[in-house]
């Protein structure tokens, strides 16, 4: 069978709209079922699988030596079959070998799930990325990110792209990987603030999305040494509480568009996405505190975080109390928080910042940053910091600033923690962490 439209190629997610034509997909080899009397070919691309009936002899001995994940082209007449994937088959198939696969794959690909531990799946990553479930994990990412956008481009946000080299650690801590800057030393970025702040003095209201470094030796199953971090900030805010509404409209953007593109992946992964309500219930520090030493017995007296243990309850709290996955705690000790955080004006012992912890587990950190230059100089002495190393971002506040605020939201524990997955690595694509530094 010769086909006249052979140097078209359909995916397979569009074989349903095919049914009764000519096709060409081209993929891997997925699986190969030998079986007595006919014999099946299952194909994947980038997309989805296809299943190929396989009934001449030749073919089925070729597949029958080939290496799963070979590469090929498969022609033939797409079908109709309920039982198929898609609801669509290809059958009197024309084979092409396009790239021979030397070895198998470690594991299988065509199970359900993988079967084997983390560091395998992570040593093997290129290959591990491939299985549909895992791929998912990525698409639901791809989807938050183009739902983040969306929600802040609609809001008059300017998306920015700001350094990773940087001269001075944005926190003023020691949490930096050091750099030869050309024979001068330099700094991985641990987050944009210094230069979103900048940005809210000319387009007042700006997002980035991009990589942060963080140089600490945890080993635990949420932290990560490098991650994407989803970064807003604006101005002319009336205080925290600003923030936190457009917080809020973010999250439920990055939903919209999660629900709207990937109804697929959810399902694959079997997630059910939250709601967003209209107005996340939120609690003050001190009274969180307060509530779960009443309610727990635990001695909370001069804490200044909350420990995971004090937020997986809250978040059972509001779950129960308010009905909702989210909430804000709110006014964070400012011995916790950066030089840069607004105090909060009837409690300066407490700042103008929160958390938003998402069923259980922090998951954004944000507030109102000071705006006056003045405030900042004694903001750094009062932590014995010198105002030298932030000279240049000191100078934006010279020069007027609005007040302002904004947010920082891990990409990889949003979505580790919408699947339900307890290892923020899986939702990474090539993590790295205190003993991973390939692949």
């Amino acid at each position: 069978m010769v086909l006249a439209h052979s140097e078209g190629r359909t995916r397979t997610t569009g074989l349903a709209r095919s049914a009764g034509q000519l096709v060409c997909v081209s993929g891997w080899l997925h699986r190969f079922r030998r079986l007595a009397r006919v014999s099946f070919l299952v194909i994947r691309d980038g997309y989805g699988t296809s299943q190929v009936v396989v009934e001449d002899p030749e073919q089925i001995e070729l597949l029958d030596r080939l290496n799963a994940e070979t590469v090929l082209r498969v022609c033939g007449l797409a079908v109709a079959n309920p039982q198929a994937p898609n609801g669509v088959e290809i059958q009197h198939p024309e084979i092409e070998v396009i790239t021979p696969a030397p070895e198998p794959p470690p594991f299988d690909l065509f199970r359900p799930a993988i079967p084997a531990q983390l560091p395998t799946l992570l040593d093997y990553a290129p290959v591990a990325l491939r299985h549909p479930r895992q791929r998912a994990l990525f698409r639901v990412q791809a989807a938050s990110l183009r739902g983040y956008r969306r929600t802040l481009d609609q809001l008059g946000f300017t998306e920015v792209c700001t350094p990773k080299i940087v001269a001075s650690a944005t926190e003023g801590g020691a949490n930096v990987f050091t750099i030869d800057y050309l024979g001068r030393p330099a700094y991985l970025a641990q987050s944009p603030q210094f230069y979103k702040q900048m940005m809210v003095g000319i387009f007042e209201r700006v997002y980035e999305t991009g990589p942060v470094f963080r140089a600490e030796p945890h080993d635990t199953a949420r932290h990560l040494n490098e991650y994407v971090s989803l970064d807003a900030e604006m101005g002319f805010i009336e205080n925290h509480r600003t923030v936190m509404g457009a917080l809020r409209d973010v999250v439920a953007g990055m939903l919209a568009q999660i629900a709207q593109d990937e109804a697929g992946s959810l399902e694959l992964l079997g997630i059910e996405l939250p709601s967003v309500p209209a107005i996340i219930p939120s609690i003050h520090f001190s009274e969180a505190q307060a509530l779960i030493a009443r309610e727990t017995g635990e001695n909370l007296a001069g804490e200044l975080d909350l420990s995971p243990a004090n937020e997986r309850w809250l978040g059972d709290w509001a779950a129960r109390e308010h009905g909702s996955d989210f909430l804000f705690v709110t006014g964070y000790p400012m011995a916790k928080r950066p030089f840069y955080t607004h105090p909060d004006p009837e409690r300066p012992e407490y700042s103008n910042s929160f958390d938003l912890i998402f069923r259980g587990l922090e998951l954004v950190t944000g507030g109102q940053r000071l705006h006056r230059y003045d405030d900042y100089l004694a903001a750094l002495a009062e932590r014995g910091l010198s105002p030298e190393p932030f000279e240049g971002y000191l100078a934006a506040f010279k020069y007027g600033m609005p007040p302002h605020g904004g947010f920082a939201l891990g990409l990889e524990r949003w979505v580790a923690r919408l699947a339900g997955i307890a290892n923020v690595r899986e939702t990474t694509l090539f993590p790295r962490d205190l003993h991973r530094l390939v692949p």
